[in-house]
C-alpha cells in the first residue's frame, strides 16, 4: 500500500475517535482560549480534525506529484473528507452552534455531487475539481475550526465569525453543486437517451 493511501486509512481510523470524543465529552473540564470556554473534549476533537485535515492536503499532493493515484485512493479520499466533515457539522448541529437547515443543504449537496461522479465515472469521465468547490472545501474546513473553539477571539468584538464563515460555506456548497451539474448536464441526457 502506498504513502498516499496509508494517509487516508490514518484519516479513516481518526473519524471515530474525533466522533466519540464529541459524542461522550470525555475527557470533562474545560480549556479558555481568548476568554472563550472551550469543551477539553471539543478541543482534542479539533487537534485530530486538523491532523485529519492536513492528512487529506498531504495524501492528495503526493499522489498527484508520484503518480501513486489508485482506485482505493479515488473511492476513499473523498469518502473519508465527507464523513469527517458531516460528522463535525452534525454536532455542530446538535450542539445549536449551527442551523439544521444549513447542514442538511451540506449534506443534500454532497450527497448529490457523490452520485453525479458515480454517474460520470461509470461514462468514463472525471469530475474535475473547480475553484468554487475548492473554496466550498476550504471555508467548511475553517468554519468547524472556529465553530469548534466556540469562535473564540471574536466573542469579545461582538463578531459572530464563525456563523459567518458556516454560511459563506453554505453558499459555496450550493453555488459549487449548481455549477458541477449544470456543466456536466450532458450525461444526463446521454444516460436517459440510452434507455430509449
Amino acid at each position: 500500500m502506498n504513502l498516499p493511501n496509508k494517509l487516508t486509512l490514518i484519516r479513516i481510523f481518526l473519524i471515530p475517535v474525533f466522533t466519540l470524543l464529541l459524542a461522550f465529552n470525555w475527557p470533562a473540564g474545560y480549556l479558555t482560549i481568548a476568554g472563550t470556554k472551550v469543551a477539553m473534549s471539543w478541543f482534542i476533537a479539533l487537534i485530530i480534525f486538523i491532523v485529519a485535515s492536513l492528512t487529506d492536503f498531504a495524501d492528495g499532493q503526493i499522489a498527484r506529484r508520484k503518480h501513486l493515484v489508485t482506485n482505493f485512493g479515488k473511492f476513499a479520499d473523498p469518502l473519508a473528507d465527507k464523513l469527517l466533515v458531516m460528522t463535525a457539522f452534525l454536532f455542530l448541529t446538535a450542539a445549536g452552534q449551527i442551523p439544521a437547515w444549513g447542514t442538511a443543504i451540506i449534506l443534500w449537496r454532497e450527497l448529490a455531487v457523490t452520485g453525479l461522479r458515480l454517474l460520470l465515472s461509470n461514462e468514463g469521465e472525471v469530475l474535475a475539481a473547480a475553484w468554487p468547490g475548492k473554496i466550498k472545501t476550504n471555508t467548511q474546513m475553517f468554519a468547524i475550526i472556529f465553530l469548534m473553539l466556540n469562535n473564540a477571539w471574536f466573542n469579545n468584538i461582538n463578531i459572530p465569525f464563525a456563523l459567518i464563515l458556516f454560511y459563506v460555506a453554505v453558499f459555496f456548497t450550493i453555488y459549487s453543486g449548481v455549477e458541477y451539474f449544470y456543466k456536466n448536464r450532458g450525461v444526463f441526457a446521454d444516460s436517459f437517451g440510452s434507455k430509449q
